[in-house]
């Protein structure tokens, strides 16, 4: 993602694979997978994208175990080089073809292990975008959970206080929350957020095609999410230059520029890529409708956690244990005769607009909202 960024890590020894050999498709092999790639999505009900440090890299902003990646080079004793600043950046053209398939109706939740804001900054809706390791331009209010999308990039990492204070007031002559608010970036044994992490789960499940773009698969948790999908009976779609952790359980394999492929893909399926106009922030995926007010999540940070289960730092993974996601899939099944979560989510945004926002709809509201996360 950036110098900057992985030289803000603490220091952790076991970073992975790096630097493992690219392979390209053929001009020929790579068009029949792409049309391949096309016919799933357009008979896709549910697809779920998962996103690495990949689709940037076209950025200017380097990946970590690419052959030039920052890790990749740290291990060869040499610098890393990088062309741009996060501010500078622009989203790629993976970046806005996402948004367009969004916009479409085809991608319907985006999950992404990157940090770098490219997704938020090119206008794709927060509320189907998990960003499971943070934000260099987000911090947030660790007393409301009030998030702030900045211009500039927070400048503190690990969830640490940036020094600022939450403004949010949620009741006509209250005073602001006045919360401290923290960094959303993670170090290494820094737990992964409870609500970005529960929806990307929960995204996952409902899933019947997963893709990723960009990844090698290694992190835990985010990396196994496309399994989820799998055991629920949905395919996995894998594009990157380089072998994933993940490339025997993928229905489709594609070894190509993401940009290329998105390219390719974008015009079988008769879809313009939107243009880039500068650093756009959209909330909701429903303009229309009032966005439900934040949620508060408690996290409860905790050093030298293990490498297994929910909630975990970010590690390189063992191999997933197929059986106990099987279990979590039964278990999950059990409750499929209570209401949908959708269902109640839109039944209160509903009771907020015939109450014209009052207090008692938007706090029902979150009380629905926080029964999900």
């Amino acid at each position: 993602m950036s110098v900057n960024y992985a030289a803000g890590l603490s220091p952790y020894a076991d970073k992975g694979v790096c630097g493992l050999p690219e392979s390209f498709d053929s001009k020929d092999e790579l068009r029949e997978k792409v049309e391949a790639l096309a016919q799933l999505i357009r008979n896709s009900q549910y697809l779920v994208v998962h996103s690495g440090a990949g689709i940037s890299t076209s950025s200017g902003i380097p990946d970590f175990r690419g052959p030039k990646g920052v890790w990749t080079m740290e291990e060869r004793g040499e610098s890393p080089h990088f062309d741009t600043t996060f501010e500078e950046a622009r989203p790629s053209l993976t970046h806005m073809a996402l948004l367009g398939l969004q916009r479409a109706g085809h991608l319907k939740y985006l999950i992404s292990q990157n940090v770098d804001g490219l997704h938020v900054r090119s206008g794709f809706p927060r509320d189907l975008l998990s960003e499971l390791h943070g934000n260099m331009f987000v911090e947030e209010c660790e007393k409301c959970g009030r998030q702030y999308v900045r211009d500039k990039v927070i400048g503190v990492m690990g969830l640490k206080p940036t020094g600022k204070y939450c403004e949010e007031v949620r009741g006509r002559g209250l005073r602001a929350c006045r919360g401290k608010l923290i960094s959303t970036i993670l170090d290494w044994e820094d737990a992964l957020p409870d609500k970005d992490l529960n929806r990307a789960e929960d995204a996952s499940r409902r899933a019947d095609l997963a893709l990723t773009l960009g990844t090698s698969l290694q992190i835990k948790p985010s990396g196994d999410l496309p399994l989820v999908t799998k055991r629920k009976g949905g395919k996995v779609v894998i594009i990157n230059l380089q072998p994933t952790k993940h490339d025997k359980h993928a229905h489709l394999r594609i070894n190509g520029y993401v940009d290329e492929v998105m390219s390719q893909l974008m015009g079988l399926l008769g879809l313009a890529i939107p243009k880039w106009e500068g650093p756009t922030i959209c909330e909701s995926s429903a303009p229309d409708l009032k966005p439900l007010p934040a949620i508060t999540v408690k996290k409860e940070v905790k050093k030298g956690v293990k490498k297994e289960g929910k909630g975990e730092g970010r590690k390189r993974p063992a191999e997933p244990n197929m059986k106990e996601e099987d279990e979590e899939t039964n278990v999950s099944n059990t409750h499929s005769e209570h209401p949908s979560r959708a269902t109640l989510l839109g039944l209160s945004e509903r009771l907020i607009r015939l109450t014209e926002g009052q207090d008692f709809a938007i706090e029902l509201a979150y009380i629905i909202e926080s029964s999900f996360c």
